[in-house]
């Protein structure tokens, strides 16, 4: 039996496609919730006991609920962006009496995984605006393309170390092409938006994969998803706040463009978290209430496949569905310190929440989260958690079915600040 957490983690997923899409969602869900959206180019009035939150070029967001007294701050911080396929800005190629989209690796993708599947497209539009730009959201919900393998004999090497070329091999084939015939891609997106191709500007576009998220295991224990890396981590911090309304002092930070770098108005390594920090502390001491604050990123870790245990160093092996995985890197490409830690594990115990613990082996490089840019930034004590995960980086990720329960449970002992 699939718990109510999961059928709206799974509805989630499957109507967020891109990042702009999560944040669309999230926002919807955060207004329901009675949280009240701010802009940034105005100003803010806040209350306490207020709950806001306010978007950054659609794809970012912060939320939080307004303290009486900003002593401090917990935050849980996610990324709203996946490694994906995206179109170019001239993408439509004719080429051996096929129309195919070019397309463009976003991220650290597995590349492998993009092939024979059936793709569909997402994304924002700029609409011209009479001078002016607005954004929308464009989906086209059904599959238009798809990357064919090539055949195995045709390519008798394909199981021996294949290197994949993404400019040569990645265009999705879209349609036939007879000869005289020619294909517009702002018209195509004209025509999902019943617009005009002359009010469309520009566009960001990904291609995803139209599969459902799906519950599989003999045991129903598994979820097996696109975009878990980090979508899983930013519905749970949007649970943690939305449905504890004891959760003051609470803030939520979901970043874009973690996996390219984070260097953006709207990644970990630009200044929107700390701008609107600023804005919340109102009167405080904002240099006070930035060392009473702990910075939680949630991102995904990886869980050891039992056909490549090897690939873990021997005492740092998470299983699926046995916890929330505490990431220490001794090069601070994850923040975990021993000081926040410790704090963890005091809420894990308080909480009667598991952990595991991640760290690589000696001999393999080490991914990173927003953790270090939020504490390198801003000075605020982090902490590096995440729900395992197999596949990261593939079109299709899997996880287990308890573990996000779990982090929620943790989360919601962490809000209340009596271990900061």
């Amino acid at each position: 039996m699939v718990s109510p957490l999961i059928g709206r983690l799974t509805d989630f997923l499957d109507r967020s496609p891109t990042p702009w899409h999560a944040v669309a969602n999230i926002s919807e869900l955060l207004e329901r919730a009675g949280f009240i959206r701010l802009d940034e180019r105005s100003t803010w009035t806040l209350e306490a006991g207020a709950s806001y939150f306010v978007v950054r070029s659609d794809g970012a967001l912060v939320a939080w609920r307004q303290p009486s007294d900003v002593v401090g701050w917990t935050l849980f911080g996610a990324h709203t962006d996946s490694p994906n396929l995206r179109v170019r800005p001239e993408p439509i190629v004719k080429k051996h009496g096929y129309f195919q989209l070019g397309l463009e690796v976003y991220g650290g993708v597995l590349l492998s995984t993009w092939f024979d599947r059936d793709l569909s497209l997402a994304g924002r539009v700029a609409i011209a605006n009479e001078g002016s730009v607005l954004s929308e959201l464009v989906d086209f919900e059904r599959a238009v393309g798809v990357v064919p393998n090539l055949a195995i004999h045709l390519n008798r090497d394909a199981n021996s170390g294949r290197k994949i070329n993404p400019q040569e091999e990645l265009p999705m084939i879209l349609a036939r092409a007879e000869k005289d015939a020619e294909l517009d891609f702002k018209e195509l997106l004209a025509r999902e938006l019943d617009r005009s191709p002359q009010d469309i500007a520009a566009f960001e576009i990904c291609a995803y994969p139209t599969e459902s998220a799906q519950i599989v295991g003999l045991e129903q224990e598994l979820l097996a998803s696109a975009r878990l890396d980090n979508l899983l981590s930013c519905f749970i911090v949007v649970e943690a706040i939305v449905n504890n309304d004891q959760a003051e002092g609470t803030m939520i930070v979901l970043n874009d463009h973690e996996e390219i770098g984070s260097v953006s108005t709207s990644g970990a390594d630009g200044p929107f978290l700390e701008s609107v920090l600023r804005r919340a502390t109102i009167e405080a001491d904002f240099e006070q209430v930035r060392v009473n604050s702990l910075m939680v990123s949630i991102d995904n870790a990886h869980g050891v496949h039992p056909n490549y245990a090897a690939k873990h160093d021997e005492g740092h092996r998470p299983l699926l569905n046995e916890g929330p995985v505490v990431k220490v890197n001794a090069n601070h490409r994850y923040a975990t310190t021993a000081l926040t830690q410790g704090i963890i594990e005091q809420a894990a115990e308080k909480a009667d929440v598991p952990l595991q613990y991640f760290s690589s082996r000696a001999d393999l490089g080490c991914g990173s989260t927003i953790g270090p840019l939020t504490a390198g930034r801003l000075g605020i004590d982090t902490i590096d958690l995440g729900c395992a995960q197999f596949a990261m980086h593939s079109a299709r990720e899997t996880c287990g079915v308890k573990d996000p329960e779990l982090m929620l449970k943790l989360l919601t002992q962490l809000t209340q600040r009596d271990l900061i």
